[in-house]
């Protein structure tokens, strides 16, 4: 067994972080190129910390714009967008909206975060990164909230579009 497998196949250590890491690098800039919908990525340079992240912007029809946030730990690749505010009214109604919207979705969920507001969120295992999975992530979370963001907005803001 060398250094650079992890003893139980799952976990990565610093050899085999950097090489994912190196992937999505790699992905993320062929797909500034080639794919309108990637606007922009930032990666956090914490020199201290033993995660690797990176904040994908992507431009949408519905909701102008998102951002990924993609975090590398030794075991997972975690990925989280900020989809919209709590709700003001239509409480169970925008639950059940968003619920039903899940049942759809492969690798991701929405979910409720910071302040109530709501995300999507999912993850990988670590070692299964490529750009396949890579591109099936940010598809899916780009047609996620292509799908649900307006009618999420008209059920937990209704007031705010009667006029």
């Amino acid at each position: 067994m060398s250094d650079e497998t992890p003893p139980d196949g799952l976990t990565l250590d610093a050899a085999g972080m950097a090489a994912v890491a190196d992937v999505i690098d790699a992905w993320l800039e062929r797909e500034l190129v080639d794919n309108p919908v990637l606007a922009a990525v930032e990666r956090d340079a914490d020199p201290g910390s033993t995660e690797r992240r990176w904040y994908v912007r992507v431009e949408g029809e519905e909701k102008d714009v998102s951002t990924i946030r993609l975090t590398l730990r030794q075991r997972m690749l975690h990925h989280e967008t900020h989809v919209l505010p709590a709700p003001e009214e239509n409480h169970a109604e925008f639950a059940e909206h968003l619920l039903r919207r899940n049942r759809d979705l492969v690798g991701a969920a929405f979910c409720v975060g910071e302040e109530d507001a709501v995300f999507l969120v999912g993850a990988i295992p670590a070692t299964t990164v490529d750009d396949a999975e890579l591109d099936r992530i940010v598809g899916t979370v780009w047609t996620a909230i292509e799908r649900c963001f307006r009618p999420a907005l008209r059920i937990g803001f209704a007031s705010r579009f009667r006029g």
